[in-house]
Parts: C-alpha cells; sequence; structure tokens
C-alpha cells in the first residue's frame, strides 16, 4: 500500500494525464456506440488495458530501491512480453476500412484517441525501465540495447497483428510461438513482410521515443 501511495504521488501528473486520456478515449467510444447502436470497436477497450500492463510493470520497478538483478531480469522478462500491445493500437487503424463513409471521421477520432493514450503508456514505460537499467547495470550496455528492444517490440506486433498470437500464449503455446519464430529468422527471403513492417516499425517507435525524451526533458 505504502509502495503504490509513493508511487502515485511522484508520478501524480503522469498518472493524471494517462486517466483522463483513457477516459476521453472510452467516454469517445461510448458515443460511438449510442450513436450506431454498434459495439464494434469495444476491443479497443481490452487492447488499452493490455497497453496498460507494462506500464504497471516499470512504475512498480521504478519503486524498488535495490532489487536483486535476477528477479529484476525476470520481472522484465514479462514486461517485454506485453510491451508490444501499447504500440499495437496503432495498427488498429486498420479497422477503419470497414467503417461507414458517414461516420469514417469519429471511427478515426476513437482510435486515435486510444492509439495516444496507448504511446504515452508505452514511451512512458520503456522511459521508466531505462532508468531503472541504468540504475541496476552499465550505462552503455543498456544503450547498446535500445535499438534492439524496439526491433523486438516491432517483431511482437508484427506476431499479434498478422499471426494473431497474444502475448500469454507464450504460456499455452510455445512450441508453436518458438516455430513461427524460428522459421521467420531461418528463412527471411519468404518472410519478407515480416522483416520490412518489424525494422520500419521499430525505426518508427525508436524515433518516436527520442522526441519524447527530448520533449521530457524541454517540460523539465
Amino acid at each position: 500500500m505504502k509502495t503504490i501511495k509513493t508511487f502515485i504521488e511522484s508520478e501524480f501528473k503522469i498518472v493524471s494525464i494517462l486517466f483522463t486520456l483513457s477516459a476521453f478515449s472510452i467516454v469517445l467510444l461510448m458515443f460511438r456506440i449510442k450513436l450506431t447502436q454498434s459495439y464494434y470497436f469495444l476491443f479497443l477497450v481490452w487492447n488499452l488495458f493490455l497497453a496498460g500492463i507494462p506500464y504497471v510493470i516499470s512504475s512498480y520497478l521504478t519503486t524498488i530501491k535495490k532489487p536483486n538483478r535476477l528477479y529484476l531480469l525476470g520481472v522484465s522478462f514479462v514486461w517485454l512480453l506485453f510491451l508490444p500491445n501499447a504500440p499495437y493500437i496503432i495498427t488498429d487503424l486498420f479497422h477503419l476500412q470497414y467503417s461507414s463513409q458517414h461516420l469514417i471521421w469519429l471511427d478515426t477520432l476513437v482510435i486515435v484517441a486510444f492509439t495516444i493514450t496507448g504511446m504515452l503508456l508505452f514511451f512512458k514505460s520503456v522511459f521508466s525501465m531505462e532508468t531503472v537499467f541504468k540504475t541496476n547495470f552499465n550505462n552503455r550496455i543498456v544503450n547498446y540495447c535500445k535499438p534492439i528492444l524496439f526491433i523486438l517490440v516491432g517483431f511482437g506486433v508484427y506476431l499479434g497483428r498478422f499471426l494473431r498470437f497474444n502475448s500469454w500464449e507464450i504460456i499455452n503455446k510455445p512450441l508453436s510461438i518458438f516455430e513461427t519464430i524460428l522459421d521467420i529468422i531461418t528463412n527471411p527471403n519468404l518472410h519478407q513482410k515480416a522483416w520490412q513492417f518489424t525494422f520500419v516499425f521499430g525505426l518508427f517507435l525508436w524515433i518516436g521515443y527520442v522526441v519524447f525524451k527530448r520533449f521530457i526533458k524541454v517540460k523539465a
């Protein structure tokens, strides 16, 4: 309880912004449901919930002053499994192809609202984890690992959007996921789309994160 209180006090500003954005996104979605009598975009609430899991995990780790390194790495692995869920919301823009012409403006606003919230959760979570790791490990190693992180996230989003794997399926479908990943790695010519998406999307996230960090420094 003390940990939660300490976190809220130290992160009150960002928590209030995230709460406001989440509430606005849901209200906008409720307006669409009322207007169209359709629950089609209700999955965005679930996606936003999944996007919040890595943020909660990284925020929790920032409250531990001297974590055991093995424990930190174990929790970080769980964090990494759920991390692609946050930028994954960007790809929900694909659903606009099913929107009716006269309501596409509203559908765009709804998805963009959830996307902005999800991306803020993503960037803040990565920023918190970078701080945690630089406190407990060599800074140079952490800096070298950051590009790899964004590539892994891009690959995770590809697995979720195009191959329809979920984060928790690492538990009940580990062999299927491993075989799929191994096939993509060993047969790159047969999976050019996977590699193109992974690197382009990873680069997009990396640049976005750099801008996010610069913005934080300017505001500070």
